[in-house]
């Protein structure tokens, strides 16, 4: 059987890993650099940095500390932010990113995902969908939840592995940093609809929380920020109650 994956993810603004609640009010958590070295230490089993600014301010992400994270981890390392041609991926590739994330591009021009399946292999590439409750409907959103598409998720989840995903980051804005568990119903929806692997986000706060994600929603994997950065849940004690509990996981 699979083991279960913990990831960690470093919201990156101006250099700096933030944390916010539904990427407002963000407060600063710490060097990237430093909380990178600390997760691979720790045990975490990927990493995830996603330059927040990079989409909505229109610039590209910071290679340059991309190529400092990935010297000191030996750990997968997927990156996104700002992230729109094949020139793109190769540059953060270059730089030691093993698998990229697009989420605004893609809902913008969904060929991009054929474009980088084809050039780079579905492995490499990840889908982040960012979703919302909308009219009763779990709807797709981008810019940090600012901007509602036509998209519904479920359907769009399917769409972007016919294309290519390798993976897909579902984010429940509504859960994202509210600490009281992730969106198990609409994870397990997806999870069941697509043949990729599914990471859960948003909503983490308690140990029980990442047992629920893979016990009821099926999950592969549960990413999580806050609650890491500031050491409210130590990921070596996690994976022990994990494994307590029967799941899967890497010690």
């Amino acid at each position: 059987m699979l083991t279960k994956r913990i990831i960690p993810c470093l919201d990156i603004k101006d250099g700096r890993t933030v944390k916010g609640t539904n990427f407002v009010q963000l407060r600063d958590a710490g060097d990237p650099v430093e909380l990178a070295l600390r997760y691979c230490e720790e045990g975490a089993d990927e990493l995830v940095f996603l330059d927040i600014t990079a989409t909505t301010e229109n610039r590209k992400t910071l290679a340059r500390l991309v190529r400092e994270i990935a010297t000191h981890i030996n750990i997968p390392f997927t990156v996104g932010g700002g992230i729109n041609t094949i020139d793109d991926v190769s540059i953060l590739l270059e730089n030691g990113a093993d698998k990229i994330s697009i989420n605004t591009s893609a809902v913008k021009r969904p060929a991009l995902i054929d474009e980088l399946a084809k050039n780079f292999g579905s492995q490499c590439v990840v889908v982040a969908i960012d979703t919302k409750l909308i009219h009763h409907e779990w709807t797709v959103v981008t810019h940090g939840g600012r901007n509602s598409t036509m998209l519904f998720t479920t359907e769009w989840a399917k769409e972007v592995t016919a294309r290519g995903a390798g993976e897909i980051l579902l984010t429940s804005m509504v859960h994202d940093g509210t600490k009281g568990g992730f969106a198990i119903d609409l994870t397990k929806e997806i999870a069941n609809t697509v043949s990729v692997p599914v990471i859960a986000s948003g909503g983490a706060g308690k140990m029980e929380h990442f047992a629920d994600v893979f016990k009821k929603a099926n999950a592969d994997a549960a990413l999580a920020a806050s609650i890491f950065h500031f050491k409210e849940i130590a990921i070596p004690g996690l994976k022990k109650y994990l494994a307590d509990k029967k799941i899967p996981v890497r010690l």
